[in-house]
């Protein structure tokens, strides 16, 4: 019985342990589905609606490849042109991850 009990636990523990590691992988990918998929599409290309009508540039045009993570952050935290500035919506470490994961598009 206190096998069982302690088999259990030891399980609890790593399926807690493994939630918390895959949430804490997607939180970029959540961030990005959520405000930034529907005008940049799913992969970065801004083939969507949205990204059609204002002309978003994909993510393997030259100029955004070039790009530094310091200058994506910075345009995601301050807008340029039609995009919104999202430093009143997303915390630093969303906005981060969200450029995180969008940079997973140029590999």
């Amino acid at each position: 019985m206190a096998t069982r009990i302690r088999s259990g636990a030891v399980l609890a523990a790593f399926v807690c342990l493994g939630s918390a590691v895959i949430f804490a992988q997607t939180s970029g990918e959540a961030t990005y589905k959520q405000r930034c998929q529907s005008c940049h599409g799913p992969t970065g290309r801004a083939d969507s609606g949205p990204g059609l009508v204002f002309k978003v540039k994909p993510i393997t045009d030259p100029t955004v490849k070039k790009l530094t993570e310091a200058e994506m952050i910075g345009l995601v935290r301050d807008g340029k042109g039609k995009m919104q500035p999202f430093k009143d919506e997303l915390t630093s470490s969303q906005i981060k991850a969200s450029t995180d994961y969008l940079r997973t598009f140029l590999k």
